[in-house]
C-alpha cells in the first residue's frame, strides 16, 4: 500500500542552525517556516468507502408525488436513503439515492449549505440522486413542479415529513465518514431490456405518453462496486435510464416501484446494500408502465428483467482498483428559457436574463475518477439521446450519466422531438429546442478538455 510521507526535517535543521550560528550567520524566518513545515505527497493514499441505507417510510399517510394529487393509504415496501462515502486520502465524496419522486434545487441548496457549514463539506462533493418513484412521498417546496402542475399541489406540503428526510440524510453522511473502511473498486458494463421508448407516435406525428419500440434508448448497465478488504462487497452502484412508473395514480401504497425492488432483489442475492441510480430516462418507461396495482404492472418481474441482469454484470466486475484520485468540476449552462414560461421565486439564482431573452442557468457536476471513470450529473429529466451521444463522444473509457441529481428543472427534450409535440415538451419543461445541443455541447467540451487534463487540487484539512 503507498501512503503519504511526511519529510520531517527538524533533526537535520537543527544541525544546520547549529554550524550556521557558529560560522556567525543568520537564518530568515521565512526559510525556518520553509524547513519547519514542508511536506512532500510522494504517493496515492489507501481507498476507503462507506455505506449507510436509511430508512425515510413515513409513519402515517403522505400525498405521493408523480401523477394527480392522491394521498397514501398504506406501504407496499419501504423506501431509503442509500448514502456512499468515498474517500481517496485528499477529498471525501457522497453520492445519496433517495427512492422519493423528485425535489426542487433549493431543497438541494439547503441541505448542501447546512452540510458545509456545519460539517465543513464542500457542496461539489455532495450529489443527492433520486429514483424517481411515482409512488413516494412529497419533499420540499414545489418548485417549478407547483408551476407546471399547479392543480397537483393545492395542500400543504407536510413539513415535519421533509424536515425528516433532510435529517436522516445529514445523519446517514456524519456516520458514513466515521464507518470508512479500505476497499478496491471495480467497474463494469450490463444490459437490460427492461425500459422502452415511451414517446409513442401517431399517424400525424404527434406524440402521446405510451411505447414505441422503434424509438430511442439506452440499455446500458453502468456498474461501480466497492469491495472490502476481505472480498466481499460492500456496495454496488447500478446506474439505469429507467422511469419509476409501473404503477399508475392509481395506486395508493407507498412504494420505491421497479427501481426499489430491484435494489432489494441484488441486495439479498450479494448480501450488501445496492445503490439504484437514475440515468437519462426522460423518454424511458418500464416495459410494464402505468398499472393501477403491482400485481397488474408485473412488478416483480423487474428482479429478473433487470435484477438479474445486473447480477450477471456484477459477476464480470473484477475490483482491482484499491488506490485512485478523485477530480470534481462544475459549470453552469445557459439556455433559453421557453417564451411566457412563469419561474419559481425559490430558484431565483438559476434565471437570468441576456439581450432581453431569460435564461436557465442550468447547474451540471463532473466526477472523474482516476483516468478512465467519468460521472456526469444534472437536475433534469434528460432524453437518453443526449446522454447516448456524450457517452460516445467522451474521452472516458467509463462515461456514466447521473439524473435527477441536486433537484429537478423538469424535461429536456432533443430537438428532434419538439416537433411531435406532447407532454415533456409541451407541459413539463422549461427549456426550448436549443437546450439539448447547448448542453450537449458544453458537457462534451467539458470532458475532452478540464477533465481530461484537470489534476487534484491540494486542499484544506478536512473539519472532524
Amino acid at each position: 500500500m503507498k501512503r503519504i510521507r511526511v519529510i520531517d526535517l527538524n533533526k537535520n535543521f537543527r544541525k544546520y542552525c547549529h554550524s550556521v550560528k557558529r560560522a556567525g550567520y543568520w537564518l530568515p524566518f521565512s526559510l525556518l517556516l520553509f524547513f519547519t513545515s514542508f511536506v512532500v505527497q510522494t504517493t496515492n493514499a489507501q481507498l476507503r468507502a462507506a455505506v449507510v441505507k436509511v430508512d425515510i417510510t413515513p409513519s402515517d399517510p403522505q400525498y405521493l408525488l408523480g401523477y394527480q394529487e392522491r394521498k397514501s393509504t398504506g406501504v407496499l415496501d419501504k423506501i431509503y436513503h442509500r448514502i456512499v462515502a468515498i474517500d481517496d486520502g485528499t477529498t471525501q465524496f457522497f453520492i445519496i439515492s433517495s427512492d422519493i419522486c423528485l425535489y426542487s434545487p433549493s431543497e438541494y441548496d439547503k441541505v448542501a449549505a447546512r452540510l458545509q457549514k456545519q460539517y465543513g463539506i464542500n457542496p461539489l462533493n455532495v450529489w443527492w440522486s433520486v429514483t424517481h418513484t411515482h409512488s413516494a412521498p412529497e419533499v420540499g417546496v414545489t418548485g417549478l413542479y407547483g408551476i407546471y402542475m399547479g392543480e397537483r399541489m393545492k395542500h400543504e406540503i407536510d413539513a415535519a415529513y421533509t424536515s425528516m428526510v433532510e435529517q436522516k440524510l445529514v445523519d446517514g453522511i456524519l456516520e458514513a465518514r466515521k464507518k470508512l473502511e479500505p476497499v478496491r473498486l471495480g467497474v463494469g458494463w450490463g444490459f437490460s431490456q427492461a425500459n422502452i421508448n415511451r414517446r409513442a407516435l401517431d399517424v400525424n406525428g404527434k406524440a402521446s405518453l405510451g411505447m414505441n419500440p422503434d424509438g430511442p434508448v439506452d440499455r446500458r448497465i453502468g456498474l461501480l462496486r466497492f469491495d472490502k478488504a476481505d472480498g466481499s462487497p460492500l456496495v454496488l452502484i447500478a446506474n439505469y435510464a429507467m422511469h419509476g412508473t409501473v404503477m399508475s395514480g392509481a395506486n395508493l401504497d407507498i412504494s420505491g416501484d421497479a427501481p426499489g425492488v430491484v435494489s432489494e432483489y441484488v441486495e439479498q442475492k450479494i448480501g450488501a446494500p445496492v445503490m439504484y441510480i437514475n440515468g437519462a430516462a426522460g423518454n424511458l418507461a418500464p416495459i410494464y408502465s402505468t398499472y393501477p396495482n403491482w400485481r397488474a404492472g408485473h412488478l416483480t418481474q423487474f428482479k429478473v428483467l433487470l435484477g438479474d441482469k445486473i447480477l450477471e454484470a456484477n459477476k464480470r466486475i473484477k475490483t482491482g482498483i484499491d488506490e485512485l484520485k478523485m477530480v470534481t468540476g462544475s459549470l453552469t449552462v445557459e439556455t433559453p428559457r421557453k417564451p411566457g414560461m412563469d419561474w419559481s421565486a425559490d430558484l431565483a439564482k438559476y434565471s437570468t436574463t441576456k439581450a432581453g431573452v431569460n435564461m436557465v442557468k442550468l447547474p451540471v457536476r463532473f466526477l472523474k475518477i482516476n483516468q478512465d471513470i467519468a460521472i456526469w450529473s444534472a437536475p433534469i429529466e434528460l432524453f437518453c439521446e443526449v446522454s447516448n451521444e456524450v457517452r460516445d463522444r467522451s474521452p472516458f473509457s467509463h462515461t456514466f450519466y447521473f439524473g435527477y441529481t441536486n433537484g429537478w428543472f423538469g424535461y429536456m427534450p432533443t430537438a428532434a422531438e419538439w416537433p411531435h409535440g406532447g407532454y415533456e415538451v409541451e407541459t413539463v419543461s422549461p427549456f426550448t429546442d436549443a437546450a439539448a445541443k447547448d448542453l450537449t455541447e458544453a458537457v462534451v467540451g467539458y470532458l475532452q478538455g478540464n477533465m481530461k487534463t484537470k489534476t487534484p487540487a491540494v486542499t484544506p484539512k478536512r473539519k472532524k
